[in-house]
């Protein structure tokens, strides 16, 4: 796999979690896809910050996109190699300030199999 690639699975992440699509989202996933979020760790602390799985990851995000309604990011950077996605973004919601965000994907076979997201 390439790193245009890469990108293009970057930029379709985008497309799907600013138009909520849940189902499009899931499909750039890898079935046992593993995620690390500090906002994870604050909400279920008992996850340490780790879920695994579509399930979990359908449940995370179902639940955001219910409780942020007009939740948006907007890409400042994208790097890919290989193997990997190095993502910068804004992400904003009414109301709240933005808040910067890095956050990595490892992709395999054309899937996400691993995302970690850092910010302050």
């Amino acid at each position: 796999m390439n790193s245009e690639k890469n990108l293009s699975i970057a930029h379709a992440w985008f497309e799907a979690f600013n138009a909520h699509n849940l189902d499009k989202l899931l499909s750039l996933y890898d079935d046992e896809a593993t995620h690390y979020s500090p906002k994870l760790k604050a909400a279920q602390p008992e996850t340490n910050g780790f879920i695994e799985g579509k399930l979990a990851l359908q449940n995370w995000w179902k639940e955001a996109f219910a409780n942020l309604p007009t939740l948006q990011y907007h890409v400042t950077s994208l790097t890919a190699n290989t193997d990997r996605v190095f993502m910068e973004y804004n992400r904003n919601v009414a109301n709240s300030p933005s808040m910067q965000i890095a956050e990595v994907l490892d992709i395999r076979d054309g899937k996400i199999v691993a995302s970690r997201v850092y910010h302050s």
